[in-house]
């Protein structure tokens, strides 16, 4: 029961990290497969939208040819004062229209005639076509009753495309009659956009376009003139559902659903359709029942829109294909495929790492524990290093206190003893001058004596401690650098900012000392010829500069074995709170530079180093 006890949380704790490894490598797997699909349906889109340009230029080169063909015919006209039945017929059968303009049905050409002329001419038209001839049916204007213009066809190649509408007045149609009024008046090709209707053929969806005729040699420059010219139109008859689906032929891609709309004359630009707006041509009505409007807004499918300009009148095209018609076989398996090596893959790498941190986790408990120890053993070595600066600046602080305690016991006892001496000598040496002159010389002797043992005795007591340094510490360090100057015959230069500045008895002894081993290592080992002492006050801080033109030290000099002149600098500094550094290269001099609070004091800070260690 026991064993079973342990394995059971053991097996409770790995439950939740499998699980967790599933959901991951399944979330894996699902950003793998949104990003193919990603990939895929936007190479589709890119292949859609290059699709639907190539079949727009598809149609608008069609259109263009058609434009061409029109131009050609109205050429025609231009070009002979009266083109015969005949020869619009032989002209028409050399351009093999079927073989080279697929989805035109005809071209034709209409007469302009009004209410007055339309008798006459009904007649002679009766007279010279009779029914029969070259295919033609009887000669007969309709729709019946009168109106003030005709616009009447009159020839129509090949007949056999529309018999009905010959004869047929076109311009009885006001959107007809109203686009070739502005035909003529300008001279460019114009259409109506509307269909026109194929009797006996509902299957068909005609279009037409139209150019004007004027009259052989009649001036057509303004709007006047070309009114007054103006004897007819040139069509083409073409049928659009033909034409747009050859046009879909050549798409490489299958199912891409083309509805095409008439906009108007002055559309620039795509306008937002209304769902109700019937389309001029929809290429799947009759195997999609889904409304043209639909597959733009899905999500299965692709949808671009563009305008295709009709010779002034601008069609809005709607190209549409199911997404999974784009896609290779391939391509359709590529996003479950990613799913499953984003999961196999995924499912692998945490197995693996599972393995690893179970195999290390002895290991990283082990490390753990040395890694306390080693900090539990960091701690008491820094405690011990406190312990060691706080017991060298007690001990340095008791030996200025005794220093000051035996200079002054120096000065009051022994002192005042030897000027008493020198007194009692000076007094022998005058009453003997002119009685025991060997006494007198004795005395003198004597006398002299006691002034050497008074210099000796100032001199240890300026070791000990100035007593300069009562008088504040600008006056300290002039004495030093004057005693220095005299002591060694190095010019030595100083630099104040201020004359008085006051600081604590410890500061004033911690700079003091600091110049006196500065000096003495510049007279002992820079070999220097010049020396400047800079001593400056600002705000609430005094900084000292000590440099010589000597042959200068490497930085890393204080930690050569057995110097200590600069280390205790720096400890002194430290004691303080202020700061220490050194400029110095081989042949360039050496510059000291310390800097300390006004109000330092050791007792304040002393392990500041320390305390930012633990912090």
């Amino acid at each position: 029961m026991s064993t079973t006890a342990g394995k059971h949380p053991l097996s409770a704790e790995k439950r939740p990290l499998w699980l967790l490894g599933f959901v991951v490598s399944l979330l894996v797997g699902l950003m793998f497969y949104m990003a193919a699909s990603l990939s895929i349906e936007n190479d589709a889109s890119e292949l859609f939208n290059n699709l639907a340009r190539t079949t727009q230029k598809n149609i608008a080169s069609r259109i263009k040819s058609y434009a061409n063909l029109l131009r050609g015919t109205a050429s025609l006209f231009h070009a002979n004062e009266h083109v015969s039945r005949e020869q619009f017929h032989r002209y028409v059968a050399n351009m093999d229209l079927q073989q080279n303009y697929p989805g035109v049905m005809n071209l034709n050409y209409s007469r302009e005639l009004d209410e007055s002329q339309r008798p006459a001419f009904e007649a002679a038209m009766q007279h010279d076509h009779p029914p029969g001839r070259d295919g033609y049916p009887a000669f007969a204007i309709h729709p019946p009753g009168p109106r003030p213009h005709y616009s009447v066809m009159v020839y129509l190649e090949p007949i056999a495309s529309a018999p009905e509408k010959y004869g047929y007045d076109i311009a009885s149609r006001p959107l007809i009659a109203e686009a070739l009024a502005q035909s003529r008046d300008t001279a460019q090709i114009s259409n109506s956009g509307v269909p026109v209707p194929m009797e006996g053929r509902p299957q068909l969806t005609g279009m037409a376009m139209r150019m004007p005729v004027y009259r052989f040699g009649m001036p057509t420059g303004t709007v006047g003139q070309r009114r007054a010219a103006y004897q007819g139109s040139v069509g083409v008859g073409y049928d659009l559902v033909t034409m747009m689906r050859s046009a879909l032929a050549d798409m490489p891609v299958r199912n891409v659903r083309l509805t095409l709309f008439d906009i108007g004359p002055q559309a620039r630009e795509q306008l937002d359709l209304p769902h109700d707006m019937r389309p001029i041509f929809d290429s799947t009505t009759g195997g999609m029942r889904a409304p043209w409007w639909l597959p733009g807004n899905s999500g299965r499918y692709l949808s671009s829109t563009m305008l295709i300009d009709h010779n002034g009148r601008a069609w809005q095209a709607l190209f549409s294909v199911r997404k999974s018609d784009l896609y290779t076989r391939f391509g359709a398996f590529l996003p479950w495929l990613a799913l499953l090596t984003g999961f196999a893959s995924t499912m692998l790498l945490y197995m693996l790492f599972h393995t690893l941190a179970s195999s290390r986790r002895r290991a990283i408990q082990l490390a753990t524990g040395m890694t306390e120890e080693l900090r539990a053993s960091q701690i008491r070595l820094q405690l011990s290093h406190q312990k060691l600066r706080r017991l060298a600046a007690h001990a340095d602080q008791i030996k200025e206190e005794e220093r000051k305690r035996i200079a002054r016991e120096i000065h009051d006892d022994l002192g005042q003893n030897l000027l008493v001496l020198r007194i009692d000598a000076d007094m022998l040496a005058s009453r003997t001058q002119r009685r025991h002159p060997r006494l007198n010389a004795r005395a003198r002797s004597t006398l002299e004596q006691i002034d050497a043992t008074i210099k000796s005795v100032r001199q240890i007591i300026n070791d000990l401690r100035p007593t300069v340094l009562d008088l504040g510490v600008n006056a300290a360090v002039e004495w030093q650098v004057a005693q220095f100057r005299q002591r060694t015959g190095i010019a030595c230069e100083v630099s104040e900012s201020h004359h008085d500045i006051y600081l604590s008895d410890q500061c004033a002894t911690a700079l003091f000392r600091i110049l006196q081993e500065s000096l003495s290592n510049i007279s002992q080992h820079a070999n220097a010829s010049r020396v400047q002492v800079k001593l400056e006050k600002c705000r609430d801080t005094v900084s000292m500069c000590v440099s010589d033109n000597g042959v200068g030290a490497a930085i890393d000099g204080r930690n050569k074995l057995g110097s200590f002149g600069l280390v205790g600098i720096e400890e002194r500094i430290k004691l303080l709170g202020g700061t220490f550094y050194i400029e110095s290269s081989p042949g360039a001099g050496m510059s000291v530079h310390v800097s300390v609070p006004l109000g330092a004091d050791a007792t304040a800070f002393p392990y500041q180093e320390d305390s930012r260690v633990n912090a």
